[in-house]
């Protein structure tokens, strides 16, 4: 017998309709959060960042593929992993649907990591992706936008990152040895040169040949990308997380 609440379906017709005030609440507020997104300043963009694709070198404004805007992830794929992080591989699981309609609204989907371009193509292809990935490798581009961190940063424990400084160091010898333990498990590396990448997400538009940033988020600010739990947190018992329960999507033991 169930522990959670019962009840009729007038019952549940009354508190259905009361949560959807709610959530109606929600998309408005939404509506409106869009809205001052958009009306960010824009910031001009004059270094000349280079980048490694499918097609060959190229610049920032290349990766506009023609379009007037761009969205960019910034995938946590270092150079000295041996496979992208498994909670970007979940987000961009469903990046090769998205991208066909947003290119088809004048925008253009690619995702930038600092891995060699052999790297990300090679995980590319076993994950089955087609979306754009081009490698920023020896690039400041991951570290002018915040999702890269120096060793100077990780030393001094300001990581500079989500718009603020956060201290990434394992706080004793056993924490290290357990985060150290966990990312040679996921990516192959030490914790310290795992988490000095991180997750990300920026927007840039062209206009007269020049490109300018309009914004850019980090962290929970990324939720909305996980397509997962837009359908878990609509399930009768939600996320229901226990630990790092997701894996890339041909980890699963089964379907």
């Amino acid at each position: 017998m169930t522990s959670h609440k019962t009840g009729t379906r007038a019952e549940w017709l009354a508190a259905r309709l009361q949560l959807l005030t709610a959530e109606k609440e929600l998309t408005h507020r939404g509506d409106e959060l869009a809205r001052q997104r958009q009306e960010l300043p824009w910031v001009r963009v004059d270094k000349d960042y280079r980048f490694e694709t499918d097609e060959g070198p190229a610049s920032l404004a290349d990766l506009f593929a023609g379009r007037s805007q761009l969205l960019i992830y910034h995938f946590m794929f270092g150079p000295d992993y041996t496979a992208g992080c498994p909670s970007c591989s979940a987000i961009a699981d469903g990046f090769n649907g998205s991208a066909v309609h947003l290119a088809n609204h004048d925008v253009t989907l690619s995702a930038v990591s600092r891995a060699p371009l052999a790297k990300l193509q090679a995980y590319k292809e076993r994950m089955g992706w087609s979306f754009p990935w081009a490698s920023s490798y020896g690039s400041d581009f991951n570290f002018d936008f915040g999702v890269a961190h120096t060793q100077d940063e990780w030393e001094a424990g300001a990581a500079a990152y989500n718009f603020g400084e956060q201290d990434l160091r394992p706080s004793s010898p056993d924490e290290e040895s357990s985060y150290d333990a966990f990312s040679q498990s996921i990516v192959g590396t030490d914790w310290q040169t795992y988490r000095r990448e991180g997750p990300g997400i920026s927007a840039f538009t062209q206009e007269d040949d020049v490109v300018y940033h309009t914004y850019s988020a980090y962290a929970r600010g990324l939720d909305g990308l996980w397509g997962m739990y837009q359908w878990l947190d609509r399930a009768p018992l939600g996320r229901n997380e226990t630990g790092f329960w997701w894996r890339r999507h041909d980890e699963y033991s089964s379907p």
